[in-house]
C-alpha cells in the first residue's frame, strides 16, 4: 500500500471530520432529504462545471448510466436521507459509532462482489479493532449520557449498510473510470430524482426562509464535504480496496477530539490515547494485509523467471 493512500486517507478524514456538526446545525431548519438534495445537487453542479471547464465528458453509454443511478444511490442518495433524519434523534456521538460500522458491512459485501477482496482473519481483526477503538474514544460522551431514539438508530445503521453496498459496488464497476467524472456522473444521477422528489415532499421550502448558520453549514457540506470529498474518496479507492476507503469512519471523530482539545481547551484522557491508538493499529492492521497482497504477485513472477 503506498504512503499516498495513507495521506489521501486522512485528507478524507479532514473532509468529511465535522460533517455530523454541519448536518445536525442544517436538520434543525432544513427537512432531511431537502437538505440531502441541495448538498449533492450543489455539489454535483461544482464538478459538472469543473469537469466542462477542464475539457472532459461523461460517458454517454447506457451501461455506464445505469451503474451510476445504483452506485449512486447506494452511496449517496440514501445514506445521506437516512443520517440527515437519523440526527434528528440520535446524538452526535452515537452516530459517529453507528456509522463506523461501515467497514464492517464494506468488507463483507466486497468479499462477495470482489474477486480480489476476499474476506481474511487479519482484515476481519484490523476492521474490529477500529470500531472498539471507535467505542473506546468516545466513551467520554456516553459517559455523560447518550441520547437516541429506536428509529434514529436503526435509520442510522442502515445509512451504514448502505454505505457498504454502495462502496463495494464503486470499487467493482468504477475502478478504472477517471476519478474526477465518477463522481460527477453519480452526484448529477442522482439529482435529477432527489431534487425534484425533495421540493415535492417540501413545496413551501425556501432558502430564503432558514438563518444563515444552516445556510452556511450546507454549503460547507456540499463542497467540503461532497463536491471535494468524493474527488478524494473516488481516488482512493481507484488506488486501494472498497475496505481500506471505508476505514476513514475510524479517523474522522479524532477530528472532533483535535478540534475540541485546539479550540474548546479540552484535556486528552487516557480513553482518547487508547481509542485513537486501536484506531490506528486497526488501519495498520488492514493496510499491511492490503501491501503483503500486493507484493505477492510480484514475487510469483520473479520465481517463475528463474525457472524458464
Amino acid at each position: 500500500m503506498r504512503i499516498k493512500n495513507v495521506y489521501f486517507l486522512i485528507l478524507l478524514a479532514t473532509l468529511w471530520g465535522p460533517s455530523f456538526l454541519f448536518i445536525k446545525i442544517a436538520v434543525g431548519e432544513i427537512p432531511p432529504v431537502m437538505l440531502a438534495a441541495l448538498r449533492i445537487g450543489i455539489a454535483g453542479l461544482i464538478l459538472n462545471t469543473l469537469l466542462i471547464l477542464k475539457g472532459r465528458r461523461l460517458s454517454i453509454e447506457k451501461s455506464f448510466w445505469k451503474k451510476t443511478f445504483i452506485a449512486g444511490f447506494f452511496a449517496q442518495a440514501v445514506p445521506f436521507v437516512l443520517i440527515n433524519w437519523g440526527e434528528q434523534y440520535v446524538d452526535s456521538s452515537l452516530a459517529s459509532i453507528l456509522n463506523g460500522l461501515m467497514p464492517l458491512f464494506t468488507i463483507i459485501f466486497a468479499h462477495f462482489m470482489i474477486v480480489e477482496e476476499k474476506l481474511t482473519r487479519n482484515k476481519l481483526g484490523g476492521v474490529f479493532l477500529g470500531f472498539i477503538g471507535l467505542i473506546i474514544l468516545v466513551v467520554p460522551s456516553i459517559s455523560k449520557g447518550v441520547e437516541g431514539s429506536l428509529a434514529g438508530i436503526i435509520a442510522i445503521t442502515f445509512a451504514s449498510v448502505s454505505y457498504g453496498i454502495g462502496l463495494s459496488y464503486i470499487r467493482k464497476h468504477f475502478a478504472k473510470t477517471p476519478s474526477f467524472q465518477a463522481p460527477a456522473a453519480q452526484l448529477l444521477s442522482v439529482s435529477i430524482y432527489l431534487v425534484p422528489l425533495a421540493f415535492l415532499f417540501h413545496p413551501d421550502f425556501s432558502l430564503f426562509s432558514i438563518g444563515y448558520q444552516a445556510v452556511g453549514s450546507l454549503m460547507v457540506l456540499a463542497f467540503f464535504g461532497t463536491a471535494i470529498a468524493f474527488i478524494v474518496y473516488f481516488k482512493l479507492i481507484e488506488q486501494s480496496s472498497a475496505g481500506y476507503a471505508s476505514l476513514v469512519t475510524y479517523l474522522m471523530p479524532i477530528y472532533g477530539v483535535i478540534l475540541g482539545i485546539v479550540f474548546l481547551d479540552e484535556r486528552v484522557s487516557l480513553w482518547t490515547i487508547l481509542g485513537a491508538a486501536l484506531i490506528l493499529v486497526g488501519i495498520r492492521l488492514t493496510k499491511r494485509v492490503e501491501r503483503r497482497k500486493a507484493i505477492e504477485p510480484r514475487i510469483d513472477v520473479a520465481l517463475f523467471s528463474k525457472f524458464r
